[in-house]
């Protein structure tokens, strides 16, 4: 197991999308965001099953910057409740692991 994490998180629109993305990158809290258009979400919402186009947010980093990414994510999030899920990196690329360590800074 690594210290790597990968983070999910969905928005309503392309630019909110860019916003976060754009946000964790030149803040040293992601490695990378990918950005996957328009998934469809189908959830659960106050009582009712929704269903909604969303942009699928997949950022590379590490357990250390976790708070911070999902700290940012809330604060520059339209949902009153967005995702944050963070999965573990077991393994991975040696050199694409380090790329990470060395992009991702926390204070």
């Amino acid at each position: 197991m690594t210290d790597k994490r990968i983070v999910l998180t969905t928005t309503g629109s392309e630019e909110e999308a860019r916003e976060i993305a754009h946000h964790l990158v030149q803040g040293h809290m992601a490695a990378c965001v990918n950005i996957v258009p328009q998934v469809t979400s189908v959830y659960s919402w106050q009582g009712k099953t929704e269903e909604a186009s969303e942009w699928l947010l997949i950022v590379k980093t590490t357990t250390a910057a976790f708070g911070q990414v999902c700290q940012t994510i809330v604060e520059l999030h339209s949902y009153d409740l967005p995702e944050c899920i963070c999965l573990t990196i077991e393994d991975g690329s040696a050199n694409y692991l380090q790329w990470i360590a060395e992009s991702v800074t926390v204070d």
